[in-house]
């Protein structure tokens, strides 16, 4: 049999068909869990990808196997040039979608419509104004409650991502769920994942059976449905009985989901990072530039993927600050 040579193919065999491709390190919130309380060194603009860099570096992907792109930030709908690079990337076979923090999204509904761009994550860590001041450090809920609100009116397929922090929001995981009973959207509960500078330790984890517990205080056994997961989904899917929406847990900490991982990243400065635990990182940007290959970085690259959590396989390597504070903050890596 002739040995494939599909460059998105790791030592382990999976076949990589999911890229994330974060526009810009800047973003209109300050998220705790994502950036640094001292904000983060930007890199200059001169070092970011331009437009037909984003372009030139996505159809090379999609040449080679993928067929789903997400833009990501910070948050991406600051970049200036987004509606040029939503033309550009629109034109590729591939399926486009976003993730953002809705604060201006409401502007761009209709190059979103126009570009195809119709999945769309949205981050809303507490349905309560005051602790979503306190953990955006802005007060801005009404405007992403109410974009979020608009986009679903508009058509667009919703998620709502909540990162759970113990103490802090879990005590609003049912009422996250309720918002699905009249509305079409996937709440999606994330543990919360060490990342510089975002102060993690394991006592501030909410994890999937501790999301569960709080369901089945409150659910009857026969109202709570499991939904058929996607294959390669990051989340284990549920939902209400006769409600509208769904609700899904995503556990990368405690219930790794890395055996089926098909997704790779490129981050604002054209760094490729084959996991987002994973603190090494391939330079695509300045091969690029020089007019070199950059296919053997990326097959590298992908041949050097962990088989988990970027080499920290177990809780406690996971819980040593020596590996995963190497990683960058989530805001420079792209959400």
């Amino acid at each position: 049999m002739k040995e494939s040579k599909n460059i998105l193919r790791d030592s382990h065999g999976r076949v990589h068909s999911y890229l994330r491709i974060s526009l810009t390190e800047r973003c209109n919130l300050r998220c705790t869990y994502c950036m640094p309380e001292n904000g983060v060194q930007l890199a200059p603009k001169s070092h970011l990808m331009t437009y037909e860099e984003v372009y030139d570096i996505a159809r090379l992907f999609v040449k080679h196997g993928v067929t789903k792109i997400r833009l990501t930030g910070g948050e991406p709908l600051v970049r200036k040039d987004i509606p040029v690079i939503l033309e550009k990337l629109a034109r590729l076979p591939v399926e486009l979608s976003m993730t953002s923090n809705a604060i201006t999204i409401d502007r761009f509904i209709p190059d979103l419509k126009k570009y195809g761009v119709k999945n769309l994550n949205i981050s809303l860590d507490s349905l309560d104004r005051k602790k979503f001041e306190q953990i955006t450090r802005r007060n801005q809920f009404d405007k992403v409650y109410s974009n979020i609100l608009l986009l679903i009116k508009e058509g667009f397929k919703v998620k709502v991502n909540a990162v759970l922090i113990k103490g802090f929001n879990d005590n609003e995981i049912i009422k996250f769920i309720h918002l699905t009973e009249k509305l079409p959207v996937s709440v999606r509960f994330i543990e919360f994942m060490p990342f510089d500078g975002n102060k993690w330790d394991m006592a501030k984890m909410v994890s999937y059976n501790d999301v569960m517990n709080r369901v089945h205080a409150v659910f009857q056994k026969e109202d709570l449905l499991k939904l058929s997961d996607a294959p390669h989904d990051t989340s284990k899917n549920f939902k209400i009985k006769g409600y509208i929406g769904s609700f899904a847990i995503i556990s990368s900490v405690t219930n790794p989901f890395c055996d089926s991982c098909n997704r790779l990243r490129i981050t604002a400065n054209g760094q490729l990072k084959n996991c987002l635990f994973s603190s090494s990182e391939s330079d695509l940007l300045t091969p690029l530039r020089q007019g070199k290959s950059i296919e053997g970085i990326i097959q590298k690259a992908v041949q050097a993927k962990f088989k988990i959590r970027g080499g920290m396989d177990t809780l406690k390597k996971l819980q040593d600050p020596d590996l995963h504070s190497n990683n960058r903050s989530m805001i420079s890596i792209g959400g």
